[in-house]
């Protein structure tokens, strides 16, 4: 016989279903909702992303092209900079930029500044 006609003696066990009937999809919003972790994590960029928005107007332009939006809690706030020089200037501007936070009710108390590794 051989390898040729292999194919000829398979006989499937099962015979493929008939198409059933698909549920309706849940919109992506009513999952998130559902979800607490994903909930969570929200909450958490949404709070970064206002912790940014008030210490951005007291970034030199030059300066702000360099600082990204980290990791937020409930104690403090992360700034990721593409460089020591960029994180050098920062920390001399820590002071008014955690005064801004407080200016504008946000719930982190301090500033952490991170040298972010270039992405390759």
């Amino acid at each position: 016989m051989g390898d040729q006609n292999i194919h000829r003696r398979f006989i499937p066990l099962a015979k493929p279903a008939a198409a059933a009937a698909v549920p309706d999809a849940v919109p992506l919003g009513q999952v998130l909702d559902r979800c607490e972790p994903l909930l969570r994590l929200q909450q958490r960029l949404a709070a970064a992303n206002a912790h940014m928005n008030a210490v951005r107007p007291f970034l030199p332009p030059a300066l702000a092209q360099h600082v990204r939006s980290g990791p937020t809690d409930q104690e403090s706030w992360t700034l990721l900079v593409a460089n020591p020089a960029v994180a050098a200037k920062l920390r001399q501007l820590l002071p008014r930029l955690e005064q801004a936070l407080r200016q504008q009710g946000c719930t982190a108390r301090t500033i952490k500044i991170r040298v972010q590794a270039p992405s390759l």
